[in-house]
């Protein structure tokens, strides 16, 4: 470098005098020194957050939130009021961190359940909101009352809403078929309605329960529907042809909830039941379904088990090893399905627990969605599938609503 610097002097015939006195002297070493410091600070940084990352990935909040077995624990995150009656049903939004909850006040209220706060009252409904519901997109939410109506709201247009007439008495529960172009209802008037989502007519009329009807659940392909009765019995109904398939008997009173298992729980089920199921029905929805009665017990084709009050509410763990249950006696409880017993009670209200969901949000995986199409059969078309979240919601006659999460 020196050399090629002289070289450049005399061929150029120049003479360079450095002035001892530039304020410029020795700048180009200093700003090459500053550069070199500030790389290793960058690095000596960059090793500190990866050290923090690391350290915050083995917390206990964070490890909670990740665990696939995460369960309810005291206490909640939020209780949620406003209500002035109780709250007799809880649904999550499929895609945000949105909460529907329906009362004995006759009204509907949205939350945000990862805040906790308040965001607006539905009202249309002239008596108690027994059932609400989202469809797989969170486009619409369906309610049904005391009123003798359901509703269908518009989430995308600041939830206005459609009326539909039909049920002779209370329509106690509501759900979206999957494909979301069909709601199935149950009532007072011991009968199952399905209703055409975008025209809003009854289209088909399932009888066969002589009591009141108090809850109705498609299966996850949408081929079949769960009903519970006054009557003491359970029903499995095919979709298509509106016949009832089987009819389940064993409480000694009132059935107040009935839900299919997911197909994760099979396993589990088959375990504790003793019994495995054919190779061509494993991965078939609707195999296994649970029963909660106010007899105090939940059945779930095995082995019961129960609570010390009235059964309220069933919702199957997406591990597919547990079963959640709320009841009068103002607990959740958490049974292994392996064995059937009880490995967890969570003291969840100052009063009768009467409703509980876990949250749903899509994992974006493309499955066949077994859609149900105008003439009962199942289309093929490639839909995103429902990823569950940590969060859970219960609702309860004292009038609030708690989200439980890690």
């Amino acid at each position: 470098m020196t050399a090629s610097y002289s070289a450049f002097l005399a061929d150029s015939g120049t003479v360079h005098k450095p002035d001892e006195t530039s304020k410029y002297k020795g700048l180009l070493e200093k700003k090459w020194t500053s550069v070199i410091r500030l790389q290793k600070r960058i690095m000596d940084l960059e090793n500190r957050n990866a050290q923090l990352q690391e350290e915050l990935s083995l917390s206990p909040a964070r490890r909670s939130n990740s665990q696939a077995d995460w369960v309810p624990r005291a206490p909640a995150r939020y209780t949620l009021t406003g209500h002035r009656g109780q709250v007799l049903r809880v649904t999550f939004h499929p895609l945000y961190s949105v909460l529907a909850s329906a009362s004995e006040d006759a009204t509907i209220k949205i939350w945000d359940w990862e805040t906790g706060e308040f965001e607006r009252t539905l009202k249309g409904h002239t008596r108690q909101v027994l059932d609400v519901h989202y469809d797989s997109k969170g486009a619409r939410l369906v309610s049904c009352s005391s009123d003798l109506t359901l509703r269908i709201w518009d989430v995308l247009n600041e939830y206005s809403s459609r009326t539909l007439h039909g049920h002779d008495h209370s329509i106690s529960s509501a759900r979206f078929v999957p494909g979301d172009d069909f709601i199935v209802s149950s009532s007072r008037d011991f009968t199952i309605k399905v209703w055409d989502v975008t025209n809003g007519w009854c289209v088909k009329t399932l009888t066969g329960h002589s009591q009141w009807v108090r809850c109705v659940t498609p299966s996850e392909d949408g081929r079949l529907l769960a009903s519970c009765s006054d009557d003491q019995t359970a029903r499995i109904w095919d979709m298509q042809t509106g016949e009832t398939k089987i009819e389940l008997r064993g409480h000694d009173n009132y059935l107040e909830v009935v839900t299919f298992a997911p197909v994760v729980s099979y396993p589990s089920l088959s375990e504790l039941s003793g019994a495995a199921l054919p190779s061509d029905r494993v991965k078939l929805p609707g195999q296994f379904l649970a029963t909660g009665s106010r007899d105090k017990s939940i059945k779930y084709g095995m082995p019961q088990a129960g609570h010390d009050n009235w059964v309220r509410a069933l919702v199957f763990h997406p591990c597919g090893t547990m079963l959640l249950s709320a009841a009068d006696d103002k607990t959740i409880r958490v049974w292994d399905l392996k064995t059937g017993r009880c490995i967890k009670t969570v003291e969840a209200h100052g009063h009768f627990v009467t409703a509980l969901a876990w949250g749903r949000t899509k994992a974006g995986i493309g499955a066949s969605s077994g859609q149900v199409t105008a003439n009962g059969t199942t289309s093929g078309e490639k839909v995103e599938e429902d990823r569950p979240v940590n969060v859970c919601a219960s609702g309860s006659t004292d009038q609030t609503i708690k989200i439980w999460t890690p």
